[in-house]
Formats: C-alpha cells, structure tokens, sequence
C-alpha cells in the first residue's frame, strides 16, 4: 500500500504578546500528525504552551517585546524599513529551511514580503476588526499621548483627521520593503495587516461582521487556549456568597492600572481571582483577593460573574466562551478594537485606560453585576460561540487549499 506523504505546514509567530502564540500553537496541536509535519517558528518556546508537542521548533528573530508594547500603547510604527528587512532575512531563512506547502503567520507581517519572496503560499491570522471589510462607522480612538496633551473631547474631534496620517506612517516602510522585492505596494494600514493568499480570522462573524469580503477570506470561529496548571491552594477556599470576579490584564495590558482597579474593586461585595503572569503583586494585602501568577482562565471565568481585562481578544472572548460579561480596560489599537465591538454587543462595558479611576470602575462593576443586561447577552454570545469548531474549520481549510 503505497505510503502517503505528510504535508508539511510552517506556523510562524510574531512572540511578542501571549495570545499569538498560543493561537497557532492550539491550531497546530490540533493537526492529525499522521496527514501533516508540523514545524513552528518562534522566538522562544515556553514549556507551558508548547510542552507535550512534538512540533520541529525553529528559533526565529523577533523585536524586544518591551519596545514592541510600548510603540504599540503610544501608537507609533513598529518597524522602520531596517528592522524589516532583518525579518524578511529571517523569515526567508527559516522558509527555505523547512519548505512548506503553506505558511501560518500570525502578527508577523513581514511574511507578505516573504512568503512571495520564495514562492510560498501564505495564510494570515488576524482579527477581523482588522479587516478592511469589516463593517464599522468609525474607528475607536485608542490612548494615544495626544489624548492626554489634548483631553479627551478635544482630541476625539482631531482624530477622524489625523488617524489616516498615522496608518500611513506605519505602511510607509512596510511598502519600501516590498516595493524593494518588486512588489506592489498596499493601500491601507488593514490591508498591510491582512494581506496573504489567504486570511482566517480567529473571531465569530456575527460579532465581527464583514460585507463584501472575497473567498479567500473565512471565519475560523475564536480559538480558546488556558494554561495547562493546577489551580492555587486557596481555590476551594474562596467565600461562594459573593460574586467572583476574575482580573486577568494578559501580556499586553498595562500593569500601572492595577492600583485604581484594585482600589476600585476595593469594599465592594465581591471576590477577586487576579491572575498576575507574574508581572505585578500586589503592594499590600487586601481582603477577598488572591492571586496567582498562572491561573487556569476558562475555569476562573467559568465561576465568575464578570471578567475583568485589557478588552483584548484573548481574555475577553474566554470570558464570553463562558458566557460571562466583560468590563475591558484598553490602552492600545488592538485592545480598543475587540473590545468596541463586545461592548456594542452588550456584552461588556468599556472604560478608557488614559483616564481610568477607581470610581469609574466601581461604578462599573456594580452595574455589571446588579443589571441582568450584560449576562444574558454574554449567554447569547456564549451560545454563538458553540457553533464555531477552530480546529475543525482549519483543518478543513488546509484539505481544501492544499491536498
């Protein structure tokens, strides 16, 4: 019987916020290792994800990802044409290595310079509220510096003006390095973001919706990942007669908030479960609220009456997979994007990073938990969520594109 061969799929990440990585690595983890050899390129490795795969790993450059975070909160470009160009060398290197029947890339944007490059077909993971079919009246505006300089009223009548010069910025060396290779140059900042021959997005159409949007574009549904931990010794100990909420600012969300949620969360009829990821503690003890710096996300947010997040989709769509309500504390463009669209959903509330405080977020909480609003529209997301299998519909797309 003759033997047939394993496809060979190249998964390559821009590590620089947790939620990208583990994307792909879920999608990845749920390949039949009997039809495809899977390869995985990252900057780094971290048991917690990637413990128990069999995947070939493959060391690839990636930037600091303190200055990663930091361009992305003040709203600067993340590339100049230099550092683009060091990418397109890694990203070629690692490609002709492994020659792949397709290339997976999530956030790593100099793949619309190299996977052309070498001939490689290429498919992107991005958020739909990237898309540029995605149906919206305006973009939100994030915390950018200006909003502080300005205040918030007077910059959010400047913005609709200055938004295209900033999405220009950030194209500007993205096209010289494509222009470089021969290839033609992208019109707007969401078709730098979503370019590939193909782009799945990791969100439910009926919160993201698109028009208008070709084949080669297709819903995978929300891909759900929590770590693999046991849960902390004070678990079983938590008083089940107040309402749990659960805090979990990622990766990506900015630490210097905690005092004013904190304080905010402070002497209300509430139990905290934060999960720190071992970028803060708490600077004095208080009563009600335990941490720990890897907790299971789905069982916390299971039990909990309401999540609270950076709004990014990470933590936010966990919390609606549960069907629990999200109040979502952004600072930068992604961040601001998912979680505009969960609060125009019902299911969340939005408070603005740049001008956070403790009463604000008091205020919200208790709206939250008192209003029965937000919970039945969280179960109704809950129940959308159900219908979307990510690793079903993936594999079905590689059937399709590649064997």
């Amino acid at each position: 019987m003759k033997e047939t061969k394993r496809r060979r799929i190249l998964f390559v990440v821009e590590n620089t916020t947790l939620s990208q990585v583990v994307r792909l690595a879920v999608l990845a983890r749920g390949l039949n290792q009997e039809q495809y050899d899977v390869h995985f390129a990252s900057s780094a490795f971290d048991p917690v994800i990637f413990g128990g795969t069999a995947f070939r790993q493959w060391q690839i450059f990636t930037m600091d990802k303190t200055a990663f975070l930091s361009a992305a909160e003040k709203g600067k470009s993340f590339y100049s044409k230099k550092l683009l160009r060091r990418y397109v060398d890694a990203d070629v290197g690692v490609i002709r290595a492994v020659n792949p029947d397709i290339i997976i890339g999530d956030a790593r944007f100099s793949l619309a310079v190299s996977a052309p490059l070498t001939g490689m077909r290429y498919a992107a993971l991005i958020n739909a509220y990237w898309s540029p079919f995605a149906v919206r009246d305006s973009f939100p505006m994030p915390d950018h510096p200006i909003v502080r300089l300005l205040g918030e009223k007077r910059a959010a009548r400047y913005f609709p003006r200055a938004f295209p010069a900033v999405c220009a910025r950030f194209v500007k060396p993205f096209n010289r390095v494509r222009q470089q290779f021969g290839l033609s140059p992208v019109a707007s900042l969401q078709e730098m973001l979503t370019w590939g021959d193909f782009t799945l997005y990791p969100d439910a159409a009926e919160l993201i919706p698109l028009e208008n949007y070709p084949g080669t574009h297709m819903f995978l549904g929300p891909i759900q990942w929590s770590p693999d931990v046991a849960l902390p010794e004070w678990w079983h100990m938590l008083d089940v007669s107040r309402p749990l909420v659960y805090l979990n600012m990622g990766s990506s969300g900015n630490v210097k908030l905690l005092p004013a949620i904190l304080e905010g969360l402070n002497n209300l009829p509430v139990t905290v479960v934060a999960a720190t990821a071992g970028r803060w503690k708490p600077a004095v003890h208080q009563a009600h609220i335990y941490t720990g710096d890897m907790i299971p996300g789905d069982i916390a947010a299971r039990r909990s009456a309401l999540v609270i997040c950076n709004g990014g989709a990470g933590t936010a769509y966990q919390a609606l997979h549960e069907g629990v309500p999200v109040l979502g504390i952004p600072t930068n463009f992604d961040q601001y994007l998912a979680m505009t669209a969960i609060e125009q959903a019902g299911c969340g509330i939005l408070l603005r990073g740049g001008s956070l405080t403790a009463e604000k977020l008091r205020r919200a909480v208790r709206a939250m938990i008192e209003k029965p609003d937000y919970y039945e529209a969280a179960q109704r997301m809950k129940s959308i969520f159900s219908q979307y299998d990510p690793a079903e519909r993936f594999s079905a797309f590689l059937e399709k594109t590649i064997n």
